[in-house]
């Protein structure tokens, strides 16, 4: 489906600024920010619902190259305490 809307200008920047902070085209980016409207409206709760809307997100799983996490944060941490500074 298409639909054509006028937005106003200050609205059509703010939108495009985020989206190139993203690397996303704007219509695109419009589109997942109106998918997520339903998340917002009814946000989790308590850490149970938060740990299945990141399941249904994709997020939890999400870097199976990374089987210990504990050591990967450890590392993490390490290596932004110990880089050179500018």
């Amino acid at each position: 489906m298409s639909i054509n809307v006028d937005l106003p200008p200050e609205l059509e920047s703010e939108l495009s600024t985020e989206a190139s902070q993203l690397n996303l085209p704007l219509s695109e980016y419009i589109l997942r920010v109106l998918s997520m409207r339903g998340s917002i409206a009814n946000p989790p709760k308590n850490g149970a619902e938060l740990v299945a809307y990141w399941q249904s997100e994709g997020v939890i799983n999400s870097r199976p190259d990374i089987t210990d996490s504990q050591a990967y944060s450890r590392q993490l941490r390490h290596d932004s305490q110990t880089r050179d500074r500018l």
